[in-house]
C-alpha cells in the first residue's frame, strides 16, 4: 500500500487561546491558566534562586513553542518511521515546521540573556542550525534626575549578520516601557527586511504596547499577563484597551504594577 498523507493534517493551523481586547491584532495576550500560574510564583517575593529560574525556563519554554506554532512558516514533510521495517505504509505524511527559515534570537542584556538563549537552544533541535543565531545587545533604561525613563542607550552589540527574511525574537520578560525594544528594533531595521519582528513578554503594560505600536506597529507582541494595576477601578472592569489612554499599569519608577519587581535584577541576583 502506498503512503498517502491523512486528512486530519489538511490545512492543519494552530489554534490561539488568547484574551480579547483592542490593542490591535499584532498583540497577542494569551489565555493560560498555567502560565498565569508560573508567573505568579515567579513575581512571589518569596521566591528565589534557582527556582526563579527554573520558572523562567518552564515559561519561555511554553512561550516559545506557541509563537512557532502560530506564527513560523509550515510544510508538508514526508519521513520514515521506525515501523516502516515492517509496514511500508509506516510512513508520517503531514505539516511540519519549514526548518529552513532564518531565525535570530535577540539578547537584551541582562533580563532578556537567560530567555533568549534558552529560545535560542531550542530552535536548534528543530531548525537547520546553521540558519538560526543569537545575536547580543547590551542596553539600558536611561533616567533623568527624578528617576524618569527617557529612553534606552546601547552601550554594545553583536549582530552576527543580515536579517533579510529571517524571523526575529525579542525574549524580553518585562514590557515596561516600550523605551528597549524600540531601540532594538530601530537597531535592526537598519541591517535589512525581516520577514517578522516578534517579541516574547512575561509581562506588559499599556504605556509598552502604545510606544511599540506608535514606533513599530509591525511587532507582533506575545504575552502572557498584561498589568494595568494602577488604572482606575471602573477602568479596570473594562475590556482590555476600550478606555486604553486611561489604563496604567507604571509607577512613578516606571516599574510595573502589580509586575514582579527588576526582572534584570531578580533573575542576576544583582541589584544594580
Amino acid at each position: 500500500m502506498k503512503p498517502q498523507m491523512d486528512s486530519q493534517f489538511e490545512g492543519l493551523k494552530f489554534q490561539l487561546s488568547e484574551l480579547p481586547h483592542e490593542y490591535g491584532k499584532n498583540v497577542h495576550l494569551l489565555s493560560d491558566p498555567y502560565l498565569l500560574s508560573l508567573l505568579a510564583r515567579l513575581c512571589s517575593p518569596d521566591t528565589h534562586q534557582p527556582v526563579i529560574n527554573e520558572l523562567v525556563q518552564s515559561i519561555y519554554t511554553s512561550l516559545l513553542n506557541t509563537v512557532v506554532a502560530h506564527e513560523f512558516p509550515i510544510q508538508v514533510s514526508s519521513r520514515d518511521t521506525r515501523m516502516k521495517a515492517h509496514h511500508p505504509e509506516a510512513v508520517y505524511q503531514g505539516p511540519i515546521i519549514d526548518s529552513k527559515t532564518p531565525v535570530v534570537s535577540v539578547n537584551l542584556a541582562r533580563a532578556g540573556t537567560f530567555p533568549s538563549h534558552l529560545c535560542y537552544t531550542a530552535l536548534n533541535y528543530f531548525m537547520n542550525p546553521e540558519t538560526v543565531r543569537q545575536d547580543h545587545i547590551s542596553i539600558a533604561r536611561q533616567t533623568d534626575s527624578d528617576s524618569q525613563v527617557t529612553g534606552s542607550e546601547v552601550t554594545g552589540h553583536k549582530i552576527g549578520g543580515p536579517i533579510d527574511g529571517a524571523i526575529v525574537l525579542f525574549p524580553d520578560p518585562m514590557g515596561a516601557t516600550g523605551s528597549t525594544l524600540v531601540k532594538a528594533i530601530d537597531l535592526f531595521k537598519k541591517r535589512g527586511q525581516a520577514s517578522k519582528f516578534i517579541a516574547l513578554h512575561c509581562i506588559v503594560t499599556p504605556e509598552y504596547l502604545a510606544a511599540v505600536k506608535k514606533h513599530h506597529p509591525d511587532l507582533i507582541v506575545y504575552a502572557v499577563r498584561l498589568d494595568r494595576g494602577l488604572s482606575p477601578g471602573d477602568v479596570l472592569k473594562t475590556k482590555l484597551g476600550s478606555r486604553w489612554a486611561e489604563e496604567k499599569g507604571l509607577n512613578s519608577h516606571q516599574y510595573i504594577v502589580p509586575g514582579g519587581g527588576g526582572f534584570g535584577e531578580v533573575m542576576n541576583n544583582a541589584y544594580v
